[in-house]
């Protein structure tokens, strides 16, 4: 039994819909933009947290609420939260798209990413937007940061 093949250069016919949203090339886009913001994100991030001030040692409850007291490094970090897990989750359902077998298990793994990444995103942003930098009758007041004694 032959079987032909089409010339490698020769045109290609979608069979797909012609009309609607290409979804596999805005997802393409988004995993470059996203990428590229992601590594200023992260690099500022650590260059903040690990080399400006007394460097690592700095790093302790008082630094963290100082820091997410501060509107423009809530901003900030919610921005690096959405962008590395909708990019991991975009990533996570290409790798499903390749190699699961049959639809049903490519809906099941594409539903739990899904219900992953809405799940980290909606309580990381909780936490940094409800995060209380000067708990009332703490234990640990010594490592309070230094505003929440003039509050």
């Amino acid at each position: 039994m032959a079987t032909t093949l089409e010339a490698p250069r020769s045109p290609y016919a979608r069979s797909a819909r012609k009309n609607g949203v290409n979804w596999e090339k805005w997802g393409w886009l988004y995993m470059r933009v996203s990428g590229v913001l992601l590594v200023v994100l992260i690099f500022g991030h650590l260059f903040v947290n690990l080399m400006v001030g007394e460097g690592v040692s700095a790093l302790n409850f008082a630094f963290v609420s100082g820091k997410l007291a501060d509107p423009f490094w809530q901003i900030w970090d919610v921005a690096m939260l959405w962008l590395a897990l909708i990019h991991g989750g975009n990533g996570m359902r290409t790798l499903v798209n390749d190699y699961a077998a049959t639809p049903l298990t490519r809906g099941i793994f594409k539903t739990a990413i899904l219900a992953a990444v809405v799940v980290l995103i909606v309580l990381g942003t909780l936490v940094v937007f409800t995060f209380d930098p000067c708990p009332a009758g703490a234990a640990f007041a010594d490592l309070n940061p230094k505003f929440c004694s003039a509050l």
